[in-house]
């Protein structure tokens, strides 16, 4: 119950981040790079609808995409999202009333309308569901041509409201959002990647049983044990295999020196862990 209650708590900040980007920096400036957020500032200068209320209609109706082809669980989490993103974005509308950007600052305006949507959308992916709209479609897309990152599905999605904002935007705000669409689609997979990386760890020392005592029983990690001779000396050694997330690296790595243990470390970064205590396969 508190794990679900902690992932539907990062999945309303996520959100918030997400709507605060959207309506304060993309939404006023027609920065036009990523999907229903693009395709809302379009529909919004030919037609008499706001670009919030666009996007609220649309996400809805996408939802039942996601839940025909990507599945039951993805839809639901993203229906959470995506009514959370869409009533904010309302309330936004009514209790914050923009007509134009919040500063001259454009380049400014510019960073935070494409870090504030990426972030959000990057911790929402991470935790299997999305903020709806065409992440839905890019999440189909992933699924069934077995693109591996995501980031990739969103920008094939994307480009295709860069290309349709040529016939309504000017030229500058059309070279701004081409940029986003580049940024976004490296940051998002950036961001994934830095959630998730962990350390894999190889320990060389002669005594294992206290630091596997710790990485057992304080970390709540496995480990594995092998023997090693040193090329050099001949000496037989025992090696530890372990993989952990960056904080338990740090504490292994402060357990060892603190306790003044006769080891050799090394630990390399890794990503797409898969098994138990980690990502399910």
């Amino acid at each position: 119950m508190t794990k679900e209650l902690r992932r539907y708590g990062l999945m309303l900040l996520a959100s918030f981040i997400m709507a605060a980007g959207n309506y304060f920096f993309l939404f006023p400036n027609h920065f036009c790079y990523s999907g229903i957020s693009g395709l809302s500032i379009i529909a919004a200068q030919i037609l008499p609808v706001s670009a919030s209320s666009f996007s609220a209609v649309s996400n809805l109706l996408l939802l039942v995409a996601g839940f025909i082809f990507v599945g039951r669980q993805f839809a639901m989490t993203t229906a959470f999202a995506s009514v959370t993103i869409s009533t904010l974005l309302v309330l936004f509308e009514q209790l914050i009333p923009l007509e134009e950007p919040l500063t001259d600052q454009l380049m400014l305006e510019f960073m935070l309308a494409v870090a504030l949507p990426s972030l959000g959308s990057a911790l929402l992916f991470h935790m299997g569901a999305s903020s709806g709209g065409t992440d839905i479609p890019a999440m189909i897309l992933k699924k069934y041509a077995h693109i591996q990152n995501v980031g990739i599905s969103l920008f094939w999605i994307d480009f295709l409201m860069v290309t349709f904002s040529v016939f309504v935007l000017d030229f500058p705000t059309i070279l701004y959002s081409s940029v986003g669409l580049v940024v976004k689609t490296f940051l998002i997979d950036d961001i994934i990647e830095s959630i998730t990386l962990c350390k894999s760890v190889m320990i060389i020392c002669k005594d294992t049983e206290p630091i596997q005592d710790f990485i057992i029983h304080k970390l709540n990690r496995g480990a594995t044990i092998s023997q090693g001779r040193g090329a050099y000396t001949g000496t037989e050694r025992s090696i530890i295999f372990t993989t952990l997330t960056r904080r338990q690296a740090s504490q292994l790595r402060a357990y060892i020196r603190q306790n003044s243990l006769q080891a050799f470390i090394t630990m390399s970064n890794t990503i797409d862990v898969f098994g138990k205590g980690f990502s399910s396969i």
